[in-house]
């Protein structure tokens, strides 16, 4: 008697429980708006390195701004000019360099701009590619890049200082008598030093003038008046965040004045702060507003 004949079966896809469902591919981490486009309208591009975490920061992402990665040397991206041009200069030095030049290329990227090599010029202002404004600064562990197009903007500047108090000397180097007066203390943000934020201030003002006019200006050509609003609770935790404006006006004074028919006499900035930085930041449209405005 023969073996029964069984017909061939075809073979059965293999099914997951729907509790165990091919599993999703995990997605690449967004990289944290900088913090610095707060300050900024749309049309600029902005990266920065904060290597000392703030007050809103938290145990993951290591805080609100895109946190350095250390296992990247920053100098392997330096162009051939940028190196030779590093050639003497202290290690110190030559991080400080590399790191805003990466910012600023990733700033460059984010425009659609080829990256090229930014080299200072005369002056130490950076010299950028045709077509392109745009500002870095840096300080002990922050630095960062804003860029925009020069069809969208005629200038910009940024500035970065830590939330300590001046020395007292310093304070009467740059500020006018007005100014001094003005710095009393704010009930809205007891948290923020306004003797630096009045340097960072100017510091941003003459970033934003220089590309302009080619030409210096001096702390008594340059008046500015800070506006404090209360401060607003933006964190989940409810942690207060230090913003407001200020607005600038260039002053006749003795010396050479700044006279160009180019650059506004009457800027408006913003400013931030947290316990450890403060930013502010400058941005010159092709039409500027009048003292009245």
């Amino acid at each position: 008697m023969g073996r029964p004949h069984v017909p061939p079966t075809s073979p059965r896809r293999l099914r997951l429980p729907p509790e165990t469902a091919r599993p999703e591919r995990p997605t690449a981490r967004p990289r944290p708006v900088p913090v610095i486009t707060a300050l900024l309208p749309p049309t600029v591009r902005a990266a920065e390195v904060r290597t000392t975490p703030g007050p809103n920061s938290s145990p993951s992402p290591p805080g609100p701004t895109h946190a350095a990665n250390h296992h990247e040397d920053p100098n392997t991206t330096l162009h051939p000019e940028e190196r030779a041009h590093l050639q003497h200069a202290v290690p110190k030095r030559r991080r400080q360099f590399a790191l805003t030049r990466s910012c600023a290329r990733r700033a460059l990227h984010a425009l659609g701009a080829p990256p090229a090599p930014i080299l200072p010029g005369p002056h130490g202002a950076p010299q950028w590619p045709v077509g392109i404004v745009g500002s870095m600064t840096h300080r002990q562990g922050y630095c960062a890049a804003a860029l925009a197009r020069g069809t969208d903007l005629l200038s910009l500047g940024i500035d970065a200082e830590p939330n300590e108090p001046l020395p007292p000397a310093v304070l009467n180097t740059f500020a006018l008598p007005a100014e001094r007066d003005s710095l009393r203390p704010c009930p809205h943000h007891s948290g923020v030093h306004h003797d630096r934020l009045l340097f960072s201030a100017k510091e941003s003002v003459y970033k934003a003038w220089f590309p302009l006019t080619h030409h210096p200006l001096r702390p008594q050509h340059l008046q500015i008046r800070l506006h404090c609003p209360p401060a607003m609770p933006t964190s989940p935790t409810g942690t207060p965040s230090h913003t407001g404006t200020f607005h600038a006006r260039i002053l006749p004074g003795p010396g050479p004045a700044p006279n160009s028919p180019v650059a506004p006499h009457f800027f408006t900035g913003r400013w931030l702060a947290d316990q450890s930085l403060i930013l502010t930041a400058v941005t010159v449209p092709h039409t500027t507003p009048s003292a009245g405005q």
